[in-house]
Order: structure tokens, then C-alpha cells, then sequence
């Protein structure tokens, strides 16, 4: 067993962290972390209510180990953290943007804070997210960013996240002086992970260059991410259309708004996105989260 100021903080078995990935880590995939010796984190997205309320009571029904939630700092209102903090996480992760008008909330809560951003806010945990991790992040790469990090904010502990799959990055993870792994991809492709079933095959079949970092999928949708943040998600045919041409997507967004909530509905990853980090090479399977957290300790 491997033991860091991550494990030791939260009485875990693994320095192993369920990235709170919107509409896939729901309360079934945290509670199965959770329950395997990891943190899990349910995945708060943009904040429904209606969502939150069914997977923070699932998770607080599946576990009695330590959970958290996270919430993309920039879209969470006052109203969507107290719902979460009256769930009684032992932490919650913010995440792009700054933390300071949630931080001595979560802290006053006596719940731990972890932040993916540069702004601390009194933060427990740190979380150095490197861009080859799927879904939104910045430009940095995990490699030099994590030591880096380390380095600039001792001795609190850090996380590394961005493209970790498997052993060897854990490891590698710790070997950079973080305290743990913040992994995404590797448990979307899991059993209890919310959402699409072939989504999840197409992450197994992928490979680490049909992977790229872009806008079109927000503005689609219609989501104002600030311009730092861009989303890693498997290439595909809507990507390849409007790649480079963001303002003529915006243009015609209606139309092609109403196309993309079909393909959505329908499965169709030619137009609707799927988030994946460059480790898709790595994951060669749909398994258990117990068992990905197993094979992910044991191999580190």
C-alpha cells in the first residue's frame, strides 16, 4: 500500500481520486472508488439540481468511505454549494476560476477544499491538471507542470492530473513529488460511469491522436467557458466542419444546435462529443471501477 499526505488526509487505502467528470462520475462511479480505497468525486457539471440531488443521495447510500463532489467554479451559484454541502461531503474540488467566493464556504463547512486552479483560497489539495487530460483544462503539459507545482507551493500537497491511465502514471505522479492521481478517461470507461455505453467503447478504440483541444463543443452548447479553458474530446466529423471556424459555428448556432441535441439523444459521436485525454491508448477495456482501482495500485 502506498501511503501520502493525500491517503493520510482522508483515511484512504490508495492515493487514487475519481476526477469529478460532469454527467459520467455520478454517485454509483464515486461510491465505487470510494468503496475500492480511493476518493470518489461526483462530477456537479453545470449545477442541476434536479442531478444533484439523485447522485449525492446515491453516493452518500453506496459508501461510508470518503467522497466529494466538484464544481466548475465559474458556473456554481450559492444555491447549487449549499445543496452540496448539505449532502456532507468530506471534500469538494473546484475547478476553473476563482475560489475564493466558494473556498471560505466549503471551509466554514468543515469539508476539505480542493482546487484545480492557481488561486488557492485556503486549499487542502492542489490539483496540477496537465492538457492531455480529457474535458476542459489549459495549455501546460503534465510532465513539467507537476513538479513545477510541487515546487512553488510545498508543503502542501498536490495532485497530479492529465493523461494518467495506468500504473506508470500514478507512479511517474508520484515520482514528480505529487501526493496522488486525479484520473479521468481511464474511469469514464467504467462499468457504474454515467451516460453513453458506446461512448465508452469509442474511448477503448480510440487512440491518443484522434484526441484534440477545442471550442466547438461549448459553443454549441451554448456555454460560455472562459477563452484559457479549452476540452480535449475524440476527433470527429462536427469537429473536423468547424475546427477553426468558431464564429461561423456561432453564426448558424441555432440550426446547429438543434442537429447536435439529436446526435446526442441518438449516440451519434460523428457530431456529438465525447471527452478523452491522450492516455485513450492505455485503456483497452470497460471494467469495474474496483477493479481499475485495483490495477491502478497495484501496478504503481
Amino acid at each position: 500500500m502506498i501511503t501520502t499526505a493525500l491517503t493520510r488526509l482522508f483515511g484512504l487505502d490508495h492515493p487514487i481520486v475519481l476526477a469529478p467528470m460532469g454527467g459520467v462520475a455520478g454517485g454509483a462511479l464515486a461510491a465505487a472508488v470510494s468503496n475500492a480505497g480511493g476518493l470518489g468525486l461526483v462530477g456537479g457539471g453545470y449545477g442541476d439540481a434536479d442531478w444533484l440531488r439523485t447522485e449525492l443521495n446515491a453516493v452518500r447510500r453506496a459508501t461510508t468511505r470518503p467522497w466529494g463532489a466538484g464544481l466548475i467554479t465559474w458556473s456554481a451559484s450559492r444555491a447549487v454549494l449549499d445543496q452540496v454541502l448539505a449532502a456532507r461531503p468530506h471534500a469538494v474540488l473546484l475547478s476553473f476560476g476563482d475560489p475564493r467566493p466558494h473556498g471560505a464556504l466549503i471551509k466554514a463547512a468543515g469539508c476539505k477544499l480542493i482546487c484545480q486552479v492557481q488561486d488557492l483560497a485556503g486549499a487542502d489539495l492542489v490539483v496540477a491538471q496537465g492538457a492531455e487530460g480529457g474535458g476542459h483544462g489549459a495549455l501546460r503539459a503534465t510532465l513539467p507542470l507537476v513538479p513545477a507545482v510541487v515546487d512553488a507551493l510545498a508543503p502542501l500537497p498536490v495532485l497530479a492530473a492529465g493523461g494518467i491511465a495506468d500504473g506508470r502514471g500514478v507512479a511517474a505522479a508520484l515520482m514528480l513529488g505529487a501526493q496522488g492521481a486525479l484520473v479521468g478517461t481511464r474511469f469514464h470507461a467504467c462499468d457504474e460511469a454515467l451516460g453513453s455505453l458506446r461512448a465508452r467503447q469509442c474511448i477503448v478504440q480510440a487512440s491518443g491522436d484522434e484526441t484534440a483541444r477545442t471550442r466547438v463543443f461549448d459553443v454549441v452548447r451554448g456555454l460560455d467557458w472562459p477563452a484559457l479553458y479549452t476540452g480535449r474530446a475524440l476527433r470527429n466529423g462536427f469537429m473536423a466542419r468547424w475546427q477553426g471556424d468558431e464564429a461561423g459555428l456561432a453564426r448558424d448556432v441555432s440550426r446547429q444546435r438543434e442537429a447536435f441535441q439529436a446526435a446526442q439523444r441518438d449516440e451519434d459521436f460523428d457530431t456529438a462529443m465525447v471527452w478523452a485525454g491522450e492516455a485513450v491508448d492505455l485503456i483497452d477495456d470497460v471494467a469495474p471501477a474496483a477493479h481499475v482501482v485495483e490495477r491502478l495500485a497495484r501496478d504503481a
